[in-house]
C-alpha cells in the first residue's frame, strides 16, 4: 500500500532510541521528511542521516523545545504536515514504575506532566499554525493503555496519559473542519529502553517479583498485564499504526484511539 507520504514533513519527538526512533525510521521509507528532536542523538539515529532527517537536539521539558524543533522543520523543509508527540515516559533521570499513591511528591508530578503532556502541548501549539498553512495535516499523541485502564502504580503517568486523550478528542473536534486530523496511539508494554536498559522497568519488577529480569521480559510483565499475545510489543507495531494514521488514507479519522497493545484493553 502506498501510504502517500513522499514528500511530506514530518516532526517527531523522542526520536532517538525506541519507539520514536521505529516511527522515524518507518516515516523515512515512505519518503517523508523527519525533523527527530531529542537530548541526544544515537548511532541508531545517526544510521539513518540523509537529507530527508534532520535532527534538533533539545530538552522537551524547557517549555519553549517544542517551537524551536517545529521553526527548524519549517526553516529546512518549507513548512509542516506531521506531528507525533512520541515524547514520553519517564521524564530524564526518573525509573518507573513507581508503586503507590503516596510515593510521588509534587515535584514529581510536575516533572511528568510536563514531559507527557504539556510538552505535547506546546508542540501542538506551535504546529497548527504551520499546518494550517499547507492546508491542514495530521498529528498523532503517542498515549498508554494505562490511559483507560490504569493499575494502582504510576499514577502520575496514568494521569497525564489520560489528559493526552482528552486533549486529542478535542483538537479533533475544533480543527478537523480546517483539515487537521488528530488521534492517539495507545501502546501495551513495548519492548524498549524503558523496560531493557539497567536499573529500568524489567529490573525493577524483578526485584519486586523475585524473577531475573529475562523472565520478566519474556514471561512475567506479558502474565502480569494479561496480554493475549504472551509477549511485549514491538516498537516497529506501534510505527505501522502511526504511519497509517498520519496517512491521507486514513482521511477519515481524526478523534480516534488505537490501541497497539497485545490485548492488554479487554473493555468495549
Amino acid at each position: 500500500m502506498d501510504l502517500q507520504l513522499s514528500g511530506r514533513v514530518a516532526v517527531v519527538t523522542g526520536a532517538s532510541k525506541g519507539t520514536g526512533l521505529a516511527i522515524t525510521r518507518t516515516l523515512l521509507d515512505e519518503g517523508a521528511k523527519v525533523v527527530a528532536a531529542s537530548r541526544k542523538s544515537s548511532p541508531e539515529l545517526d544510521a539513518l542521516a540523509g537529507p530527508g532527517l534532520v535532527h534538533v537536539a533539545v530538552d522537551l521539558m524547557d517549555p519553549d523545545a517544542p517551537a524551536r524543533v517545529v521553526r527548524r522543520a519549517v526553516e529546512t523543509f518549507g513548512g509542516l504536515d506531521i506531528l507525533v508527540n512520541n515524547a514520553g515516559g519517564p521524564p530524564p533521570g526518573v525509573a518507573l514504575p513507581r508503586f503507590g499513591f503516596l510515593t510521588p511528591t509534587d515535584d514529581d508530578w510536575r516533572q511528568m506532566l510536563e514531559f507527557n503532556l504539556l510538552s505535547a502541548v506546546r508542540a501542538i501549539r506551535a504546529a497548527i499554525p504551520a499546518m494550517l498553512e499547507r492546508g491542514g495535516g495530521a498529528i498523532v499523541n503517542v498515549s498508554s493503555g494505562n490511559a483507560r485502564r490504569p493499575p494502582p502504580m504510576n499514577y502520575d503517568y496514568n494521569a497525564a496519559k489520560a489528559g493526552l486523550n482528552t486533549l486529542t478528542k478535542g483538537l479533533s473536534e475544533e480543527f478537523g473542519p480546517q483539515g487537521i486530523r488528530v488521534n492517539t496511539v495507545s501502546p501495551g508494554p513495548v519492548r524498549t529502553a524503558w523496560w531493557t536498559e539497567e536499573g529500568g522497568a524489567a529490573d525493577i519488577l524483578a526485584g519486586a517479583t523475585g524473577a531475573d529480569r529475562d523472565a520478566v521480559l519474556d514471561r512475567v510483565a506479558p502474565e502480569m498485564m494479561n496480554l493475549v499475545t504472551g509477549r511485549l510489543v514491538k516498537p516497529e507495531e506501534i510505527a505501522d499504526a502511526v504511519a497509517l494514521l498520519v496517512s491521507p488514507r486514513s482521511g477519515s479519522t481524526t478523534g480516534s484511539e488505537y490501541a497497539v497493545d497485545g490485548g492488554f484493553l479487554k473493555e468495549l
